[in-house]
């Protein structure tokens, strides 16, 4: 069957997830316009792109409206590390709210399909686990991350009431841990941290007792995902939970590091920060049964992956 090319909008495409998508979309032949403000997406992260005939990149901001015609839009822009997301919270609640609304502003003008990039912690600090679509989550509404939890609670909120309300053809994705290449490597999430840290022969900063577990799925997987998911019918919405579903505690982690990158960093303990979940697990059964996507790629397989990417950067 040939391919029917297609106009894709990418927004924060030069941010971790972004680039990897516009990367695979590019392959696929479709017309890609990757937007990004580089608040923490970077152009490095698209420059080998640039020569491609069906890449386009276009400096903008999603708080205020944009005027293009489209067939699809993944909205992936957001700050999505805890560091970025509360440095300025309102513009991340921004992002998430009026960029919402912008864009579906866009899909119904020009009748495009949307994916929305939603997050796990729509799940807060869980008192169910694994975590089920159907759970309606446990999050302070005041706290350091609200911006971010609740910013994205708000979106989905949104999607739901233009399909209803407007008929939109709409995707929500709950992304869980991601990691691979192209990380920024001052995110301050856990991956990495633990590799630059590693990297350097620093102390590795594990907070609490290192029991607090994550799911960590490799980007390869999670782009997979996102098309898989955009390619379904019109009448499947989500939300998805889209993550790894094998468990490692801080400690587990950290430790595998340690062995990978063969360093003689040693691990320090530290106060764990206000409003950190001690638990993270996708259920993946609705992905498995509407995508029929499940990860492939092992934890090490992905970290030596990831630390190669590191030391290629001079960390």
């Amino acid at each position: 069957m040939k391919h029917v090319r297609k106009r894709i909008l990418v927004t924060g495409g030069a941010g971790f997830l972004g680039s990897h998508l516009c990367e695979r979309l590019v392959e696929y032949g479709d017309d890609i316009l990757c937007v990004d403000n580089y608040f923490t997406g970077q152009k490095k992260n698209v420059e080998h792109l640039l020569g491609e005939s069906n890449f386009e990149l276009l400096r903008h901001d999603i708080t205020f409206p944009l005027y293009v015609e489209v067939d699809e839009i993944y909205n992936l822009a957001c700050p999505a590390s805890p560091i970025h997301y509360q440095y300025d919270p309102v513009q991340t609640t921004k992002t998430s709210v009026h960029g919402a609304i912008n864009m579906l502003g866009l899909a119904k003008r020009t009748k495009a399909k949307i994916l929305q990039a939603s997050t796990s912690e729509v799940y807060g600090d869980p008192q169910v686990h694994p975590q089920t679509e159907d759970y309606w989550g446990h999050v302070n509404p005041i706290g350091l991350r609200s911006c971010y939890d609740e910013g994205k609670r708000c979106a989905e909120t949104l999607f739901f009431d233009y399909h209803r309300q407007h008929h939109l053809n709409i995707k929500v994705a709950r992304i869980f841990n991601t990691y691979g290449p192209r990380m920024h490597p001052n995110d301050g999430r856990v991956v990495s941290n633990f590799i630059v840290q590693a990297l350097r022969g620093e102390p590795i900063t594990v907070y609490g007792d290192g029991s607090q577990t994550r799911s960590f799925c490799y980007v390869d997987d999670m782009i997979n995902a996102f098309i898989d998911f955009m390619a379904t019918p019109d009448t499947v919405t989500g939300p998805f939970n889209l993550g790894n579903p094998l468990e490692f505690s801080m400690l587990e982690l950290a430790e595998t590091i340690i062995k990978l990158t063969k360093t003689t960093s040693q691990i320090v303990f530290k106060p764990l920060p206000a409003d950190d979940p001690t638990q993270r697990k996708p259920d993946i059964s609705m992905a498995k049964e509407h995508l029929g996507w499940e990860p492939k790629v092992n934890l090490e397989e992905g970290l030596i992956n990831t630390i190669n990417f590191f030391k290629k950067i001079a960390v």
